[in-house]
C-alpha cells in the first residue's frame, strides 16, 4: 500500500519549538515539542540564542518526521510558521549570528520610537506599513543590532550580513544557506514593508536606518522555497509554505471570508479579523496587516496584539511557584465564587493594543488577607479575557462585528477560561478539534502547493468544531467586572 502523503509543519514559537505532521484530512499524525531558554539581560529586554532556536527546531522536526514515517506516512513538503517580529542578523558567508535574537517582547528601543513619534514620523509609518511606532516591530531592533555590534553597520552596508525574522533564519539554515527569503506576512511585521506596493519601502528604510542590502526577498505565503539540505532529513524535502504565526492561525481557523475572526492564546494573545482584498486603516490603534498572499493575491486583516497571555500563567509557575503546571489554574479559578476584586494587568513588557504603552509595567491590585493562590490564578486567566474585550471593542469601532470568535492555542484547553471569555465578550466562542491551528495553517499553505489540500472551500470543510461556548453572564455582572479591569489598567499606565 502506498504511503500517505503528509505535510510537516514547523511551528517555531516564543517559548518552544514544535513540529507536527498532518495528513490529507488535517489530522495529526505525530507531534514533537521542545522548550528552549528565555534570556532577560536587562529590564524589558528579551533575547533568544539563535542556535537554541535552530537546534530545537531541527530536533523536533526530525522526531516528528521519523514518528510519522514509522506509521506509514510520507512527508512530501514542509510548511514553516514562526514567532513574528523577533529579529536576527547573521553573516552571509558563515551563517553565524552576530548577536542573540531580539525577541518581539523586547522593549529596549522604546526611546527610539518615542523620538521618531515626537518628530512626527508615525503617520508615515502607519500609512505605508499599516503598523504603529513601537519597539514590538523589527525595524528598530535591526537598527539597534547594527549600531551596537562592533562593525555591524559597515558590514551590512557592504552586503556581508543578512537580516531576517525567525522564518528567514530557519529557511536559510534549512536550505543550507541557499535562499534568503521571507513571505509577505512576516515582511508586513517589520515596519519596513509597504503593504500597498508589496515591497520594501525606501523611505521607511531611510527612516529606520536599515540598509536594503541585508533584506530578504519577499515571496508568497504558499510558494516554492526550495528544498531542505539532504543532510538534515536524509533526503531533500520541498519547503512550500512560510507564514507568521498569527496569520498561520488565521488560515488554520479558515478565516478566509471578510469578517471572520480568530484569537490565539499562547505566550501572548492575538486577535485577527479578515478584511478582504482592501486594507482597512484603524482609527483605534489596531494594526493593518497582511493576512496572507497566495498566487499573487493579497488579503488583509486588522490585528490586536496582547503581549502577555499564557506568559502570565508561566510567571505564576516559574517566577512565583504559585502553581506547578498551567493545568492547575482551571480548578483553582473555578473553585472561587468570584474574583474577590483581584485583578492582574500583566504589562511585564508594556501594554500592546489598543494602549501601546511601552513603559507600562505589571500590576496586581485588589489584594486582601483573604486573597490566595486561587485568586492569582484566576486573575491571570481573566486578564487574557479582559484584554480580548478591549481589542474587540476597538474592532467594533473600526467596523468589525463578528458573529462568533474562533479560538486556539494552549490556553483554550482550559474550559473555565474559554467560558469566561464568552461571558465577558457576550459573544459565542468556538473551539476547534485541532487546536494547533498555527501549525495547521502552515501545513495548509505547503499542502495546497504540494497537491495534498485543495482550495479554501475544500480546506474549510475539514475544519471541525469541538465545542461552542455561549455567553451566560448577566450584563450587570459583566459591566462591573470590566469597570474593575479598566481601573486596574488606568493604574498601570505610565502616563
Amino acid at each position: 500500500m502506498a504511503a500517505r502523503p503528509c505535510i510537516l509543519a514547523i511551528d517555531q514559537g516564543t517559548t518552544s519549538s514544535r513540529a507536527i505532521v498532518f495528513d490529507g484530512d488535517a489530522g495529526v499524525v505525530s507531534v514533537a515539542q521542545m522548550e528552549f531558554p528565555q534570556l532577560y539581560p536587562a529590564d524589558g529586554w528579551v533575547e533568544h540564542d539563535p542556535e537554541a532556536i535552530w537546534s530545537s527546531t531541527l530536533e523536533v522536526s526530525r522526531r516528528a518526521l521519523q514518528a510519522a514515517e514509522a506509521k506509514g506516512a510520507h512527508v512530501v513538503a514542509i510548511g514553516v510558521t514562526n514567532q513574528r517580529e523577533t529579529t536576527l542578523i547573521w553573516d552571509g558567508a558563515t551563517g553565524a549570528p552576530i548577536h542573540n535574537a531580539i525577541v518581539w517582547q523586547d522593549r529596549r528601543t522604546a526611546g527610539v520610537c518615542d523620538t521618531l513619534r515626537a518628530e512626527g514620523a508615525e503617520p508615515l509609518v502607519q500609512a505605508r506599513s499599516g503598523l504603529l511606532l513601537d519597539p514590538y516591530f523589527s525595524a528598530t531592533k535591526a537598527a539597534w543590532l547594527l549600531d551596537h555590534v562592533s562593525g555591524a553597520r559597515l558590514r551590512a552596508e557592504g552586503g556581508q550580513l543578512r537580516f531576517g525574522t525567525v522564518d528567514t533564519f530557519l529557511l536559510w539554515r534549512l536550505t543550507g544557506g541557499r535562499l534568503h527569503a521571507t513571505d509577505a506576512t512576516n515582511a508586513s511585521r517589520t515596519n519596513l514593508f509597504n503593504i500597498h506596493t508589496q515591497d520594501w519601502d525606501p523611505e521607511l528604510l531611510r527612516l529606520f536606518k536599515v540598509p536594503a542590502a541585508i533584506l530578504p526577498r519577499v515571496m508568497d505565503s504558499s510558494d516554492d522555497y526550495g528544498t531542505t539540505d539532504p543532510s538534515l532529513f536524509g533526503r531533500p524535502i520541498p519547503i512550500l509554505g512560510l507564514v507568521g504565526d498569527q496569520q498561520g492561525a488565521t488560515i488554520g481557523q479558515c478565516c478566509f471570508e471578510p469578517g471572520t475572526i480568530k484569537s490565539t492564546y499562547g505566550t501572548g494573545a492575538f486577535v485577527v479579523v479578515n478584511t478582504g482584498a482592501k486594507p482597512v486603516a484603524s482609527r483605534h490603534r489596531l494594526l493593518t496587516t497582511i493576512a496572507y498572499r497566495i498566487d499573487g493575491r493579497t488579503d488583509y486583516a486588522l490585528e490586536g496584539s496582547i503581549f502577555v497571555a499564557g506568559a502570565a500563567v508561566q510567571w505564576l509557575r516559574d517566577g512565583l511557584g504559585v502553581v506547578k503546571s498551567a493545568a492547575e489554574t482551571e480548578a483553582l479559578a473555578s473553585g472561587l465564587p468570584d474574583n474577590g476584586g483581584v485583578y492582574m494587568v500583566p504589562a511585564f513588557t508594556g501594554l500592546g493594543a489598543p494602549h501601546w504603552d511601552a513603559a507600562a509595567r505589571g500590576l496586581l491590585c485588589g489584594l486582601t488577607r483573604a486573597s490566595g493562590r486561587a485568586h492569582l490564578a484566576r486573575a491571570a486567566l481573566e486578564a487574557s479575557c479582559y484584554q480580548t474585550f478591549d481589542l474587540l471593542a476597538a474592532m467594533k469601532e473600526d467596523g468589525a462585528h463578528p458573529a462568533a470568535l474562533r479560538v486556539d492555542g494552549g490556553m483554550v484547553a482550559n474550559d473555565w477560561m474559554v467560558q469566561f471569555l464568552a461571558d465577558v465578550l457576550d459573544l459565542a466562542v468556538d473551539r476547534p478539534v485541532v487546536m494547533e491551528t498555527t501549525a495547521l495553517g502552515a501545513a495548509y499553505l505547503a499542502g495546497r502547493k504540494a497537491g495534498v489540500y485543495g482550495g479554501f472551500a475544500e480546506f474549510t470543510r475539514v475544519w471541525r468544531r469541538d465545542r461552542r461556548f455561549a455567553p451566560a453572564m448577566p450584563a450587570q455582572t459583566r459591566d462591573a467586572l470590566v469597570a474593575g479591569w479598566r481601573e486596574a489598567v488606568r493604574r498601570t499606565r505610565s502616563a
